[in-house]
């Protein structure tokens, strides 16, 4: 899915398992930013407005079709073809839906159009139908791409030391634990992060997405702060008329299910994009900025892939030029690939067997014992 998309290269085994298994180098990388962005050719940062409304377009005929049959029609299905007609609208809506927030998120980089002001009225627009305050989470999210894999600055899934782990994560470091855990990451973790910076940087007060004089934000963005909570509010207000009229089972079944599914991707993605055995994470001595944007793996999720805009496997692209359009990510992606050599990281691991390995195998971060470089942390999956 997804207008004018492109097959996803998939590694080779070998590939698969040498970024599986072994570590990522760490030290600092022999070439620069300019040299990497020399290897890419510079049609690929060219953005088009008519092409990035065009996946706009695409993704909302696809909405608007789902939509269509599922009110239309499960309804006259018998009850038990209904309870399978049900969960197919609400996985193939929320995979779309996904790639609409993931459109936003593009808005939200500068990378849809040459024009600020449209990538922000069409982020705006996109992300309050989805719930998302998009100045705010624009906000944090920016200073995410400007401190990753910073232990001290990094925005989100910002990993623990063994000392910091909560008491009782120990027993949760089994099956039922881990299974524990991931249903709760992923239905009740985006609305966490927005409220209450869970799994996000401490900071010396409580810290909120809507709230414009919280600690993520400067007097510079606080007008836009309120103007994002201004669209969440629009379109809770929408929601409720909604309500009054069709129902509550209408609105879960319709809106409810697929934005619980467009949440558990985005924190699923963000998740492995950012957490694997291989990756570093760098404390003050050590950290700067672009062996943080390279401690991040692209990650294969089948079709999915297409359907989320190639935000999936072109991960590492977009952290080094975030501007860069998503329709031209798997070319520069390609052309990076020799430049970085061993700093690129992929895993070719399908994303459920992958999620279930990372809850199991990254817990808590520490330094090696025997390494000189103490400020470069690894994950570790033994208390």
């Amino acid at each position: 899915m997804g207008a004018g998309g492109r097959m996803s290269v998939p590694a080779t085994k070998h590939e698969q398992q040498k970024n599986a298994l072994h570590r990522s180098p760490h030290s600092k990388p022999p070439f620069t930013l300019g040299e990497i962005k020399q290897a890419i050719p510079p049609r690929c940062f060219k953005r088009s407005l008519l092409r990035s409304f065009s996946y706009v377009i695409y993704d909302f005929c696809l909405v608007f079709l789902f939509y269509y049959i599922a009110t239309s029609y499960i309804q006259l299905l018998p009850l038990h073809f209904q309870a399978l007609a049900w969960p197919i609208y609400w996985t193939l809506q929320g995979c779309v839906l996904t790639g609409v927030w993931v459109i936003a998120h593009e808005c939200g980089h500068h990378a849809f159009s040459d024009y600020q002001w449209v990538d922000d009225t069409v982020g705006l627009v996109l992300h309050s139908a989805l719930l998302v305050p998009y100045f705010s989470w624009k906000y944090s999210h920016r200073r995410h791409h400007s401190n990753t894999g910073s232990l001290e600055r990094d925005e989100v899934f910002v990993p623990k030391p063994k000392s910091k782990m909560p008491w009782y994560s120990k027993y949760l470091n089994n099956p039922v634990g881990r299974v524990l855990t991931l249903a709760f990451t992923l239905t009740l973790g985006w609305p966490l992060y927005l409220a209450f910076n869970v799994s996000g940087r401490p900071y010396d007060r409580y810290a909120c997405h809507y709230n414009p004089y919280g600690p993520i934000y400067n007097d510079r963005e606080r007008l836009q702060i309120y103007i994002s909570d201004v669209g969440v509010i629009t379109t809770s207000y929408v929601l409720y008329r909604l309500f009054l009229a069709k129902g509550l089972a209408w609105l879960i079944c319709v809106y409810g299910v697929p934005l619980l599914i467009v949440n558990a991707f985005l924190v699923l993605i963000t998740y492995l994009q950012h957490t694997h055995p291989a990756l570093p994470h760098y404390d003050s001595s050590e950290w700067d900025w672009l062996r943080g944007a390279l401690a991040t793996m692209d990650r294969d999720y089948g079709v999915l892939n297409k359907v989320f805009h190639n935000i999936t496997d072109t991960h590492v692209a977009h952290h080094l030029f975030s501007t860069m359009p998503h329709y031209n990510a798997m070319e520069a992606t390609q052309a990076i690939k020799p430049i970085l050599g061993e700093y690129y990281q992929f895993d070719g691991t399908p994303f459920y067997r992958a999620m279930w390995r990372e809850a199991r195998e990254c817990l808590y971060i520490e330094p090696d014992e025997d390494s000189p470089t103490k400020g470069v942390f690894w994950y570790k999956n033994k208390f």
